[in-house]
């Protein structure tokens, strides 16, 4: 009989042991929302390209139900920060993914629509690419017009050491896009696009 409890105990130790130390296969997502501080970015009428990316990446984080993704903000606040102190972060928590999250601006007020770039890095060439190209798709959806990933050489792309990509989501200078990414339903569904674009 003290065998057996003496069994059942190193048994249940055993399994009790696998699981606590079993690595959870989650998915990192850090999301990057350019911007802040004294650094406005697109702004038109006291509209602010910071605090509307701020807001959308606060509710990707907030909509996040899957307990196999985990999304981390990489600006909480409105404070400026430099763009090496970004990708330090970035290469420290060494997410699965980088989303950079942007708005549009143009002098030209027709020009709409969601777009995405991508650095001409090889490593993490065709995830960021393949990444991106959902993201487009997702986001524009019956909404916006969608243009074709493009490659750029911007800082956070370049540096790196995972896939990563710039999302812009609509033009600040567009009146329908202006208006759609301002409101509350607007911004709740592009977080959901998002969301289910990197699930």
């Amino acid at each position: 009989m003290k065998t057996k409890i003496k069994f059942l105990a190193v048994f249940c130790w055993a399994i009790f042991g696998f699981m606590a130390f079993k690595p959870l296969d989650k998915k990192l997502v850090l999301i990057d929302a350019g911007h802040g501080g004294d650094d406005f970015g697109a702004s038109l009428n006291g509209l602010q390209e910071k605090t509307i990316v701020e807001t959308i990446a606060k509710k990707i984080k907030a909509q996040n139900k899957n307990e196999n993704l985990e999304i981390v903000l990489l600006r909480e606040g409105d404070h400026f920060m430099e763009l090496s102190e970004r990708v330090s972060i970035i290469n420290n928590l060494n997410p699965n993914l980088v989303i950079s999250l942007h708005i549009n601006s143009s002098p030209n007020i027709n020009k709409n629509g969601v777009e995405a770039y991508i650095s001409s890095n090889k490593t993490f060439y065709n995830q960021s690419k393949t990444n991106a190209e959902v993201l487009v798709d997702k986001v524009a959806g019956n909404y916006f017009s969608k243009s074709e990933v493009k490659e750029a050489p911007f800082y956070i792309l370049k540096n790196s050491n995972c896939p990563a990509l710039t999302l812009e989501v609509g033009y600040l200078s567009n009146v329908n896009d202006r208006n759609y990414i301002t409101s509350e339903k607007g911004q709740d569904e592009i977080a959901a696009k998002i969301l289910d674009a990197i699930k």
